[in-house]
């Protein structure tokens, strides 16, 4: 029997209904991109918006969005006291055992009412593709059906990727489409995985074009200013991003600004506030604008599996500046021969300085970027590989 053609994706939140993160959009685009070419899809989600509480916001049930069939269901009730007390042991590399594992999963995110509509319509799905890799719910899902599971893992090296139960999930599964290589390199040494089950697909970009002068215009911005966009967290090095541009305005004497979007608290010293525009959730067209007016896109964050917003200002023509520990931010400004990086402060006020004493080594950064974003990451391209890769890993 020839397998169906119905595709199911999993993800604990929607991207773009108040929840804003690279995993969900990732999740969220390959599904919609799918469906454009034909194909039924069902994508799984929760009704929580919020990654802290996991409260329930949006109504359960079924809506048509984007050519796929979008299903909301509860989140289960949980005990965010122990889902904390143990996340806190595996985050300061403290050893737990595996009981405390699936505590750990079980009072993260889960839904039963995602799990019954798997266990009644699994056989429906040629493929159940779930990430990222660190939820309960991806785990729990993913090892009810591993023999059409296929991981979107968005994995990182850090404390929750070395658990026993994660290498139990990228064992069982069919396989994984990774995002970059520097990101299958990464399984491979935790995980000794196969070549076999790995298949590198990303995500696309659309090309647009933005003013670059027109942010700061709008925002009365009348300073070069450095643009970071997500999340503001310790996890994003966000707080090390405040301090340092701090300290770059007091030891340098420049007047640079600091302009964010996204969401979360912003912790920065008290003299840098006056030269923070925070400008919270912005339009697409509005994010484009700030990256093509920035000097650079700080990216100072150690773990990402996909720096989508930094290949984002790449189209913007905006070079990047992220930081060293990154394998993957840092591999993407070497193959774009479009950014720089930094170990510590004093590289991070060298190649700031680079950047803004070089005008015309900038823009040829920019124009390396944007040249290899609408060669490497166009949607075409990256739909093939999604299909090569469903057809190699599970083939009909």
């Amino acid at each position: 029997m020839a397998a169906p053609d119905r595709l199911a994706f999993v993800c604990p939140r929607l991207a773009g209904s108040g929840a804003v993160g690279g995993a969900e959009t990732l999740l969220k685009n390959l599904a919609t991109h799918a469906a454009a070419r034909g194909v039924a899809v069902d994508f799984l989600t929760t009704c929580a918006q919020s990654h802290f509480t996991w409260e329930n916001t949006l109504p359960p049930g079924v809506e048509r969005m984007g050519g796929m069939d979008v299903h909301f269901f509860p989140v289960d009730e949980r005990n965010p006291g122990q889902f904390l007390q143990i996340q806190q042991q595996i985050d300061r590399g403290r050893p737990v055992s595996v009981e405390e594992e699936l505590l750990w999963l079980k009072n993260g995110v889960n839904s039963t009412a995602l799990m019954q509509h798997l266990a009644q319509h699994a056989a429906s799905y040629r493929a159940i593709l779930l990430g990222p890799y660190l939820f309960g719910l991806t785990w729990f899902a993913a090892l009810a059906h591993p023999e059409r599971a296929l991981l979107v893992p968005c994995l990182h090296d850090e404390p929750f990727a070395k658990l026993a139960c994660m290498r139990r999930l990228f064992a069982e599964t069919a396989g994984c489409l990774f995002n970059t290589q520097a990101e299958r390199e990464l399984a491979g040494e935790l995980f000794q995985y196969p070549d076999a089950r790995a298949r590198i697909v990303g995500m696309g970009l659309d090309a647009f074009t933005a003013d670059p002068t027109a942010f700061a215009k709008r925002r009365k911005i009348n300073a070069p200013y450095v643009l970071y966009s997500g999340r503001r967290e310790p996890l994003k090095g966000t707080p090390l991003l405040c301090d340092y541009l701090h300290a770059f305005r007091q030891r340098t004497g420049r007047d640079v600004k600091l302009v964010l979007t996204g969401s979360g608290d912003i912790d920065a010293p008290a003299e840098l506030w006056p030269h923070i525009f925070d400008a919270g959730f912005v339009s697409e067209d509005e994010k484009h604008e700030a990256m093509a007016g920035a000097v650079a896109f700080v990216h100072p964050s150690v773990n990402e599996s996909f720096g989508i917003v930094l290949l984002e200002a790449f189209l913007a023509g905006t070079p990047g500046l992220v930081h060293a520990r990154s394998r993957v931010l840092v591999s993407q400004c070497r193959a774009a021969n479009a950014g720089l990086w930094f170990r510590h402060y004093p590289d991070f006020e060298t190649q700031l300085t680079y950047l803004l004493d070089h005008p015309a080594e900038r823009a040829q950064l920019g124009r390396n970027g944007r040249d290899y974003v609408t060669r490497e990451y166009a949607w075409p391209v990256i739909e093939d590989k999604f299909f090569a890769a469903l057809d190699a890993l599970l083939p009909r």
